[in-house]
């Protein structure tokens, strides 16, 4: 038998077999350092066993298990906003799903260096904003701040709560082709990446679920842990609320707003949701002001407040600066802070770190010359095609710059005379930067590994004990051999970072132990914002199911009737046009046009392209609030209305796509239905439904039976409100008026009538927090009981045109009572039906 040495080598010779294998066609980048292999092409020491479990996988279990990475980014509804895309910008989350690995030594460094630069910058930003030490002193030229469109003077002589201008400092690193780090830029404003770095971590895990645990992969909850208990002791009111200030859905990353927001259990906030009294913050929600004492930041400080900042905002709290001079909240970061990330700064922050902290930067940054100073403007001019030529305090320079950053090499002559006038004439808007060779990292391609170009953002958080560090990151990796082309909005990707530890890590959690989990039925109040959404998503769900309903009543009609018509078929074209889902220039030789009209045009207000995308742009606002499968039901239907229809489309082909319609929207209703907790947001969201239910059912039987109804109208009536086979089942007879209106107005065990919906309106109302029995019911309280009444009071005889209107006009009502009680007030946006109103 071999021996434990002899069996211990067979196995090395294996792995080291498998391991070549596994690098057969591997080709680093010539000149650039390569994180996976050694300038001999070795592999190196800790990224050896990663490569020895991918070998022993072989391809195609290690291409399964990326599949299971995207589906559950998929699955999780993952996604980040591209700018200016016409096809709507949201994109899922693009993973790299091999980790970027990093050795327990080498973090060690990053960490003291990471550290080290956070200290540096609270000091910049505490005597820039206190005692301007370091402009007196000329260690830094008053225009270098001043310029800055992020030193923000309402700050100044301002002294944060905690004692803190940064809560998070985050750094984006790359090496050089000597193997060292260097810091390409700070991020200090509200550094973004945190979210989708846990993400990353989630998808990897159940990639590869026992890989992390046996390689000692440092846990990111630690980092969590810290930053959710450095921001909740800013709380001095007891209450222990914190928000996250999001600019809102249509930020690029929304997304990891909600997620941060649910995964520290802080409450997602707009500006809108927010009030200042007496210079304390307050959230509006459906039980009243609530204060809030911390506002983790994601919104940039300009727009912060239109009071003092930026007068076009309208994401801001107006009051804000206000209540953080009288110390009324806490903001993390600090409003200002961003003054620090300029790149004109990172030409002097080599110097400051040993003015401000007596001793070196331990890690460097990226040589930086600002063109507002001699020497510096001169040598930029000298050396532009050595060097990459950028805006000095934002991303882009209008006119010039619109794109940011560009290598002098590559600029044409007629540019290249502009960029040169423009630093004679304007340095104070220019840096020169050295241009820096990123690093490579492997990527996982067609079954094989190829390097790439990448850049790692980590994570600082202040805490009471000090700073920590995440142990892990952001990494991005272009998709091409590209290094400018390392952006998520220019089509790169984001990779798991792994820091390796020698011995075994400990499992830590966000989450409580499971015997100290405290029992809630509860999720805190609800915000106005999140309720008027909710609401509005009610409505809008089933407005476009009604008008589904009479698409396709009209399709079959069309089809099943020999001179293409019928009695009922004008009116139900009168109200598609008269709710702005059909042109009036049509003519009515084809009717089957208004169908086609209805399910594809964009430029009628009522047509189902623009109510299931009013659908879906509400439900994005509250995207953290729906479970990802009905967020991606409204996304499908969305989809569906944006395919093409042919021109050539008959009766059939629009009874079948309005019909397909219908069932997806059935499956939001049925996940609505079942799956949410009978909380607010769900009262609010039926309540909608309800609302929406009931004025299309006054209005079809308004239109279609009147009192004198056509032939086919009565039985019309009854397939739009869905209650034929219950009428044939009751009566077994030909329709008749006033059993058909019973049926569909009074009924009050049949979902579908009008009397159905509005014991729902009431219960719902009665449950909606403020009705208390011991005081005077409001508005909406008393309006409700008035139609409850109403539904008791008559007999479907008694329901003329008149009346109808009047329970049409009071359910319109009613609507705005809820309005007014509950949601914000703000400028109303136009919408389908509100001409109708």
């Amino acid at each position: 038998m071999a021996g434990r040495g002899e069996t211990q080598a067979r196995t090395r010779r294996f792995e080291e077999a498998a391991v070549q294998a596994l690098l057969a066609g591997y080709k680093p980048l010539p000149g650039v350092h390569d994180e996976l292999v050694d300038p001999e092409g070795r592999p190196r020491a800790h990224w050896t066993s990663l490569l020895v479990a991918l070998a022993e996988m072989g391809i195609d279990e290690v291409n399964r298990r990326f599949r299971a990475a995207d589906r559950h980014l998929y699955r999780s509804g993952v996604f980040y906003r591209v700018y200016d895309d016409p096809n709507g910008g949201e994109r899922p989350w693009p993973i790299s799903h091999l980790p970027l690995v990093i050795d327990a030594t080498e973090w060690q460094a990053l960490e003291r260096g990471l550290i080290q630069r956070a200290q540096m910058m609270e000091a910049v930003l505490s005597d820039l904003y206190g005692a301007g030490h370091l402009l007196h002193s000329g260690a830094l030229p008053a225009a270098a701040v001043a310029g800055s469109p992020d030193f923000l003077r309402p700050m100044v002589g301002v002294d944060p709560h905690g004692g803190s201008f940064l809560r998070i400092y985050a750094a984006d690193i790359g090496r050089g082709p000597d193997g060292h780090w260097w810091v390409l830029s700070d991020r200090t404003q509200s550094p973004s990446g945190a979210g989708y770095a846990l993400e990353n971590r989630l998808a990897i895990a159940r990639a590869m679920p026992d890989l992390a645990r046996s390689l000692n992969v440092r846990r990111l909850a630690g980092y969590f842990q810290a930053l959710r208990a450095g921001l909740t002791r800013l709380d001095r009111s007891g209450e222990g609320r914190v928000g996250l200030l999001t600019p809102g859905p249509l930020n690029e990353t929304y997304f990891e707003h909600a997620y941060l927001a649910r995964y520290l259990g802080f409450v997602l906030l707009e500006g809108d949701d927010l009030t200042v009294r007496d210079n304390v913050v307050y959230v509006r929600t459906v039980a009243g002001l609530k204060r809030v004492d911390v506002l983790l930041r994601r919104l940039d400080a300009d727009y912060a407040d239109p009071l003092e900042l930026n007068p076009g905002s309208r994401l801001g709290v107006p009051g804000l600066m206000q209540a953080v001079r009288a110390g009324g909240v806490s903001l993390a970061n600090a409003i200002g802070s961003g003054v620090v990330e300029a790149p004109a700064m990172m030409g002097f922050l080599p110097r400051l770190g040993a003015q401000v902290l007596g001793e070196d930067l331990i890690l460097p940054n990226v040589a930086t010359w600002w063109c507002g100073q001699e020497a510096e403007r001169e040598r930029v001019l000298d050396s532009l095609d050595d060097l990459v030529i950028a805006p000095a305090f934002r991303r882009t320079l209008p006119g010039l710059l619109d794109e940011g950053a560009v290598i002098g090499a590559d600029l044409d002559p007629v540019r290249r005379a502009a960029i040169e006038e423009a630093i004679r004439t304007r340095g104070v808007d220019i840096v020169g930067q050295e241009a820096v060779r990123m690093s490579t990292m492997p990527v996982w391609r067609n079954g094989r590994l190829e390097p790439r170009p990448f850049i790692l953002r980590i994570f600082v958080a202040a805490t009471e004990a000090g700073w920590t560090v995440m142990p892990g990151g952001f990494c991005r990796v272009s998709e091409s051999l590209d290094p400018r082309a390392v952006s998520m909005q220019g089509g790169g990707r984001s990779a798991d970072v792994w820091v390796l530890d020698p011995a075994p890590v400990e499992q830590t959690t966000l989450l409580p132990a499971p015997d100290h989990v405290e029992i809630k039925r509860q999720t805190g109040p609800l915000p106005s914002r999140a309720a008027d959404n909710f609401f509005w998503l009610g409505r809008y769900v089933e407005r476009a199911e009604c008008t589904l309903r009479l698409l396709r009543t009209l399709a079959g009609r069309l089809s099943s009737t020999a001179d293409g018509g019928g009695a009922s078929v004008p009116r139900l074209l009168d109200l598609l046009q008269e709710w702005g889902a059909a042109p009036d220039d049509v003519t009515r030789v084809r009717p089957v046009r208004h169908v086609l009209a209805a399910l594809s045009r964009r430029d009628l207000p009522g047509a189902l392209p623009n109510l299931i995308e009013s659908a879906r742009h509400t439900a994005s606002v509250i995207r953290d609030r729906l479970s990802p499968d009905a967020w991606r039901t409204l996304a499908d239907l969305a989809l569906m209305m944006a395919e093409p229809v042919p021109v050539t489309s008959a009766e059939p082909d629009a009874y079948e796509r309005t019909d397909r319609a219908l069932r997806a929207l059935a499956a939001f209703s049925g996940l609505a239905s079942e799956n949410m907790n009978r909380l607010a947001g769900w009262h609010f969201l039926d309540l909608g439904r309800r609302i929406e239910r009931a004025i299309a059912t006054c209005r079809f039987s308004r239109t279609l039976v009147g009192e004198a109804p056509s032939a086919g109208a009565l039985d019309v009536l009854l397939e739009l409100c869905d209650s034929q086979i219950t009428y044939r089942s009751r009566y077994v007879m030909v329709e008749s008026r006033a059993p058909v209106l019973d049926l569909v107005l009074l009924d009050p065990v049949n979902p579908r009538s009008l009397a159905f919906q509005i014991q729902a309106i009431v219960a719902h109302i009665e449950a909606l927090p403020g009705h208390l029995g011991d005081e005077p019911p409001p508005p909406e309280e008393r309006l409700a009981a008035r139609l409850a009444a109403s539904m008791k009071a008559f007999g479907a005889a008694e329901f003329d045109d008149e009346r109808l209107w009047g329970v049409e006009t009071e359910l319109m009502e009613l609507s705005n009572d809820v309005a007014e009680r509950y949601f914000i007030q703000r400028q109303p946006v136009e919408t389908p039906w509100e001409l109708l109103a």
